[in-house]
């Protein structure tokens, strides 16, 4: 098998990671005749992930928030997508090991994000729910309705609660966002899904290791955010770390056990790594320590963007947030440092301008936290909806996720609640069968 790129007099980038920097860069390049771009990802897609929890909790489907990676490079010859998985980067050679084949490079850039820290937690690792990608939203979204099928048949009341309740583990935005969304969900959509259910049987817990919600955040943000959520019904937990799971109870600090058949795991991530690069290069996290133009330490033309990126400036001593904008706002001055390199000019320090956090709660419930102004309420969840709606990629997506978002407000409904599972093959079903 070969990777079938064409070759040519221009330098070639290769990016592995379609994420938010990787895509950033891509396309500040797709117009420069310097460069072959080369775009490698495990999906043919590109992942909005500030809404993964969307799709998990039923109100988008996958399509809306993911965009083929082919559509946005239509007509610009210089650059190739390629869907592959990256097992090895040999830098003395240039080159890295793919599932397609051999791909060499001039310049590689590292775009390949992070994914879930269960912290060595084996029986967390192999029993929770985590959401760093679509498919993985999608898994939860079918987990906990196929739970709400099963409480309909269930033989106690007490079986019938432990597969309605829900707990949320991390405090940030995604576990602030999951826990808001399933505990309106709780209440104003499941009842008429289920009208044999008594809702009153659900528990939404969110528990935290630290002394507050929303951590970054200011004060005013950490403070509202728990008080929106415990006005929709989520008991908040806080200073307190969920030690165990067996699927059926989760285990506490505290020593407490919440019986739960839904574990959510959003408490951390860690950063991605392929095999090839020196051991001396990874810092906190599992990131690549990076320098002020992106260059990895120790090699002259390897680049890391993004969350996977260690870069240490006076306003970010320990690095960046693993967010969105750092990613991009990487991938935009890499791209310019690029073109230095090839023409011999002095390359650009980078510098993280903070555009500000925010964090929906729940209906007209949010908080956000710019530069100039820290507000919450229902201007916050205006605005937020603003931001992410104009951040997605993609006209047609943008106008789906609006209509949608027009529709649950109006009705109170998500009309999006479909269990989606693979086929099985014959010889599994055979095996059941003889089970």
């Amino acid at each position: 098998m070969s990777p079938n790129i064409p070759k040519t007099n221009q330098k070639r980038v290769v990016i592995i990671g379609a994420g938010f920097g990787g895509l950033k860069l891509a396309q500040a390049l797709k117009l420069n005749d310097d460069f072959q771009v080369v775009l490698i990802d495990r999906n043919n897609y590109h992942q909005f992930q500030p809404l993964f929890y969307q799709v998990a909790t039923a109100g988008l489907e996958s399509s809306a928030i993911s965009f083929p990676l082919r559509l946005a490079f239509h007509h610009y010859k210089n650059v190739h997508v390629r869907i592959a998985e990256v097992s090895k980067i040999v830098s003395e050679s240039n080159y890295i090991e793919t599932s397609l084949g051999v791909i060499e490079y001039d310049y590689l850039v590292l775009g390949i994000g992070a994914d879930t820290n269960f912290f060595g937690q084996k029986n967390i690792q192999a029993k929770a729910l985590p959401m760093k990608s679509v498919s993985e939203a999608i898994a939860l979204r079918n987990r906990l309705l196929e739970n709400f099928e099963k409480a309909l048949v269930a033989d106690s009341l007490e079986e019938q609660q432990a597969l309605l309740s829900v707990v949320v583990v991390g405090g940030g935005p995604t576990g602030v966002e999951v826990s808001g969304t399933l505990a309106e969900m709780k209440r104003m959509v499941l009842p008429k899904d289920y009208p044999e259910l008594d809702f009153n049987l659900m528990q939404v817990y969110i528990v935290e290791s630290g002394a507050e919600l929303l951590g970054p955040m200011s004060v005013n943000a950490q403070l509202k955010s728990k008080e929106y959520l415990e006005q929709l019904g989520v008991q908040v937990m806080l200073n307190t770390r969920v030690t165990d799971f067996d699927g059926k109870f989760v285990s506490l600090s505290n020593g407490t056990q919440l019986k739960a058949d839904n574990l959510v795991w959003a408490a951390g991530v860690k950063a991605n790594f392929i095999e090839g690069l020196q051991t001396e290069v990874l810092g906190r996290g599992g990131r690549l320590k990076v320098n002020r133009q992106n260059q990895v330490e120790g090699y002259s033309n390897i680049f890391a963007i993004g969350d996977v990126a260690l870069m240490s400036e006076a306003a970010f001593p320990n690095g960046h947030p693993q967010l969105a904008q750092p990613a991009i706002q990487q991938g935009k001055l890499l791209a310019e440092n690029l073109r230095n390199l090839l023409r011999g000019n002095p390359l650009k320090d980078f510098t993280y301008n903070d555009l500000g956090s925010m964090a929906t709660v729940g209906r007209n419930l949010a908080v956000v936290d710019l530069p100039f102004w820290h507000f919450q309420g229902f201007f916050a969840w205006l605005t937020w909806m603003f931001v992410h709606l104009m951040s997605i990629v993609g006209v047609k997506n943008r106008l789906l996720i609006f209509i949608n978002w027009v529709w649950n407000y109006v009705t109170y409904d998500q009309s999006l609640r479909l269990i989606i599972k693979p086929k099985k093959n014959v010889e599994d079903s055979l095996v059941e069968v003889k089970i």
